[in-house]
């Protein structure tokens, strides 16, 4: 750790010692445990709200700052940066009672997050939502490539799809039936510029499967290829084999 940065963490013992005395000047309790092994001087602030784990905190090398990650249900919901450790105990503190990543961040302006994140926290249904959401604001926002927008709206109207994780690569909508990276992605549709046919893989890249001239044959075509297991996405990664 660089005393330059940090001469009072180091004074202290470390980061664990300097947010122990910090939270015991604020009257704050907290219960701080081992942080990751691989991130240097990182500490965890535990919480014992569900699907969450210990708030990670470790200090940046180039500059003052401690940087937070929250995370639950084997997503990154909560990220952030703070220069004083008070403000890190008091985000430590609100992680670790359970408050509603919005709430801490009308408290602590300097976390960060977003509705997906967000959503995450509330299930795996309320990512999916969320999820398809933000794929509907992309197609209405590609008028260039109609195709997209098409297949976007044909899958969502396939109750067996939209219960599903979607996410893109190169314009390919893939289905996960898990919502957190890696995903377990079990059918793929890739709509072509111009008109042409949509194509049907097992894999957002590989593993052709099939043309279909329409979307709706398309999504007839995925449909048929989907396993009977596939759904509802579970929050998190499956752990099965892709």
């Amino acid at each position: 750790m660089n005393s330059e940065f940090y001469a009072d963490v180091i004074e202290a013992g470390g980061l664990a010692a300097a947010l122990e005395q910090s939270a015991a000047g604020l009257g704050i309790p907290l219960i701080l445990v081992a942080g990751r092994k691989e991130i240097a001087d990182s500490v965890g602030i535990a919480t014992t709200a569900a699907g969450r784990l210990p708030l990670l905190v470790f200090p940046r090398t180039d500059a003052r700052g401690f940087r937070l990650v929250g995370r639950s249900r084997e997503v990154d919901i909560l990220t952030g940066e703070a220069r004083d450790l008070a403000d890190v105990v008091e985000a430590g503190a609100a992680w670790a009672a359970g408050t509603a990543v919005p709430e801490m961040r009308d408290g602590l302006p300097f976390l960060q997050f977003d509705a997906l994140a967000e959503a995450h926290e509330r299930g795996p249904e309320a990512a999916v939502a969320a999820q398809w959401g933000r794929l509907k604001e992309k197609a209405a926002g590609t008028a260039s490539f109609p195709e997209f927008g098409r297949l976007v709206e044909a899958a969502y109207a396939e109750p067996r799809l939209r219960q599903l994780f979607p996410f893109t690569s190169h314009w390919t909508v893939a289905f996960s039936s898990c919502t957190a990276r890696p995903y377990h992605d079990e059918i793929a549709i890739a709509p072509q510029y111009g008109g042409g046919p949509y194509l049907v893989l097992r894999h957002p890249n590989t593993g052709m499967l099939g043309e279909a001239a329409t979307v709706e044959e398309a999504v007839a075509l995925a449909l048929a290829h989907l396993p009977e297991s596939a759904g509802p996405a579970v929050a998190g990664f499956t752990g099965r084999a892709v």
